[in-house]
């Protein structure tokens, strides 16, 4: 019989025991219900708004920023959280077809709108012709910001077919790429304006 050491034997049982003694700590987080839904004080309003096409009526948190109800609520996680206070565009939509920071408007805001996210450009499982021009263009390198650049890309082109290399850079400026990939997502807007 091959003896072990106590130095072994501690070192052996010691990732069992931190694995065990984690288990009820784990359990404990699945466990935790939502503040709300233990809080009843926390005011809840019933909206109904349009997403991509589809009809909802939800009743929301009145603190529930339009970013959450898309992104924790509807799933629709396409758009994206960046900065959470306005100043970089990764989480821009169109409500009512303007261009709005999702992040900075409060959900129950939107009772009787229509929003389009980057998942309802598509249309019957085909790309739009602005999201086939990012591909073709490389516009996209991380991704992160892309669907917010696309979104204030396709609100000029709905308001402006056939805009200028200036009018494109002028309508994205509020849009931030850390890639620094700017002259591709203008090149792919110019490829596409008068498509879309």
């Amino acid at each position: 019989m091959k003896k072990i050491s106590r130095r072994k034997f501690v070192e052996g049982t010691s990732a069992g025991i931190v694995a065990v003694a984690a288990i009820p700590a784990v359990e404990a987080q699945q466990k935790q219900t939502p503040a709300s839904a233990v809080n009843p004080s926390v005011p809840r309003t019933t909206i109904k708004l349009s997403v991509n096409g589809v009809d909802h009526r939800l009743e929301v948190e009145d603190r529930w920023t339009l970013v959450e109800l898309l992104r924790d609520h509807l799933e629709l996680t396409g758009t994206k959280i960046g900065c959470d206070r306005g100043e970089c565009g990764a989480c821009t939509v169109l409500v009512d077809g303007t261009p709005l920071y999702s992040c900075s408007q409060l959900a129950v805001w939107m009772n009787g709108c229509s929003i389009q996210t980057v998942e309802g450009l598509a249309k019957n499982g085909k790309l739009d012709p602005l999201q086939e021009a990012f591909i073709e263009h490389d516009a996209p390198q991380c991704g992160y910001c892309t669907s917010g650049q696309l979104m204030i890309a396709k609100a000029l082109l709905m308001k402006n077919a056939r805009p200028t290399r200036d009018e494109v850079r002028t309508a994205m400026t509020g849009n931030l790429c850390r890639c620094s990939n700017y002259n591709h997502y203008v090149e792919a807007v110019m490829a596409v304006g008068g498509k879309a």
